[in-house]
């Protein structure tokens, strides 16, 4: 996971595709939709028209970038765009007011078309890249549809491309896929031959589904009552990472800035992975190693916060784009953990008795509670997210490929945590309010973090010599 700063643009020949003008204007036309979106889709896309009504202006989008080495064929890859945006259906629809109600719209397959347009040279990379992000501020924008925008960057010995979509229609899991996918198809593009492969399923059925479960409970429910029963416990809100961030109660929504490192190498990811895995594997080891660095920075007693699960429970959501991912609320009495150990015990038994709340969508769960959750930041709540990336078709590519998920940095006052396996190791990425106390206990928390997997990796090394 990277920003735009940070991966790696070089200068070249900017071309950008967005949707054709005659497919807006059909998308227009169209009659409603009868799938519902997915509470997390309502939720994001109403908290960002409350913070924009507040007169600030954060832009959320979600990307991917990687390289295509060699001299590029631009038809081709036009082609291999538009047929891996007809994989998934998401990219082809969106929401449109009456009211205050969202009601969806979906464009037909044959309907999609995409415009090019190439926009020129760019010798300085700072400029490029400053150029870039404001382009997918704009286009990639939760309250504008269409909300994605295709560029790749053309050079002699090859083509760096970029795509951005608006956070509604995907998850991280979702970018990690992209590269390899759009590689396969444009290499199929240039040998003539079509790919074979299944149909892959509806992220906008899944909304459907997921809403119609959702909509049956009440607040009587078991899921509700242990959600209200952890918010009381968080003072009323939901949890941000327990350290001191520098923030101002009373003042306005913080820029924020990232963070981004290896922890370890894959040697030690690897010998840390061995240990944990009798608790459960790697999540429970990097949650443990969280929640001591965090007791160790603030003195707190328990450590709460939220763990994004996806929720592709089903095995033809696995190759589908969209925003599956929902959060389970975690308590870790670090005061009583006596050792690393001990941590990982406490830590498995409240992921054991808390992931099924995941499969309950939180903006369900807000609307029951009652409450008046008024969002004023785009991050109701700070998350530590742990995926393991490398059984992902193409991964093994990633660096020679320079290929990085991407992640907007922009304003909130939440700390937002990724770590995430990679052939090479342990990468841990965040956003953080941009202030000098946030930056010092945060840089303080990971290095914490690091030194408790390298201690645990090298015990267990030396447990198995």
């Amino acid at each position: 996971m990277s920003d735009l700063q940070r991966c790696e643009i070089r200068p070249g020949r900017l071309v950008e595709w967005t949707l054709h003008p005659t497919a807006v204007g059909a998308a227009r036309a169209l009659p409603d939709d009868a799938r519902p979106p997915a509470y997390v889709q309502e939720s994001h896309i109403r908290t960002a028209r409350s913070v924009r009504e507040d007169g600030l202006f954060v832009p959320t989008w979600l990307g991917t970038a990687f390289d295509m080495p060699g001299r590029i064929e631009l038809d081709v890859l036009q082609g291999a765009l538009r047929s891996w945006m007809l994989r998934h259906e998401t990219l082809r629809s969106g929401f449109r007011w009456a009211g205050d109600e969202m009601r969806r719209f979906t464009l037909d397959a044959d309907a999609v078309a995409l415009h090019r347009e190439d926009v020129g040279e760019f010798a300085d990379a700072v400029t490029l890249t400053r150029y870039l992000q404001d382009r997918f501020d704009v286009t990639a924008d939760a309250l504008t549809w269409p909300n994605f925008l295709f560029a790749a960057v053309v050079r002699d010995d090859g083509t760096s491309v970029y795509l951005a979509f608006d956070h509604s229609n995907v998850d991280a899991y979702s970018l990690h896929r992209i590269a390899g996918e759009v590689h396969e198809l444009y290499e199929a593009g240039l040998a003539g031959r079509a790919v074979e492969s299944a149909p892959v399923a509806s992220y906008i059925d899944f909304c459907a589904g997921e809403r119609t479960d959702a909509d049956q409970i009440d607040d009587t429910h078991t899921v509700v009552s242990r959600w209200r029963e952890f918010i009381a416990r968080c003072d009323g809100k939901l949890p941000n990472f327990p350290v001191d961030l520098g923030l101002d109660p009373e003042g306005p929504l913080p820029t924020q800035k990232f963070l981004q490192e290896m922890l370890v190498d894959e040697t030690d990811a690897a010998a840390f992975e061995a240990y944990c895995r009798p608790y459960g594997g790697s999540l429970v080891g990097i949650l443990a190693a969280v929640a001591l660095a965090a007791r160790e920075i603030s003195g707190l007693d328990v450590y709460r916060t939220v763990v994004p699960f996806h929720t592709r429970a089903k095995s033809r959501w696995a190759d589908s784009v969209g925003w599956y991912v929902g959060g389970a609320p975690i308590e870790i009495p670090v005061q009583h953990a006596t050792d690393f150990d001990h941590a990982l015990r406490m830590v498995r038994a409240t992921l054991r008795e808390n992931r099924p709340l995941a499969r309950m969508p939180i903006a369900r769960v807000l609307r029951l509670l009652g409450a008046d959750f008024r969002p004023t930041s785009p991050d109701l709540y700070s998350i530590v997210s742990y995926v393991d990336s490398r059984a992902l078709p193409g991964s093994e590519r990633w660096q020679e490929l320079k290929a990085y998920g991407l992640i907007r940095v922009s304003y909130g006052d939440q700390v937002c945590a990724w770590v995430t396996r990679v052939h090479e190791g342990l990468q841990f990425a965040c956003r953080i309010p941009d202030n000098v106390i946030a930056d010092k206990n945060m840089r303080l928390c990971m290095e914490l973090v690091r030194e408790r997997l390298v201690e645990v990796a090298r015990q267990a090394s030396a447990v198995r010599l």
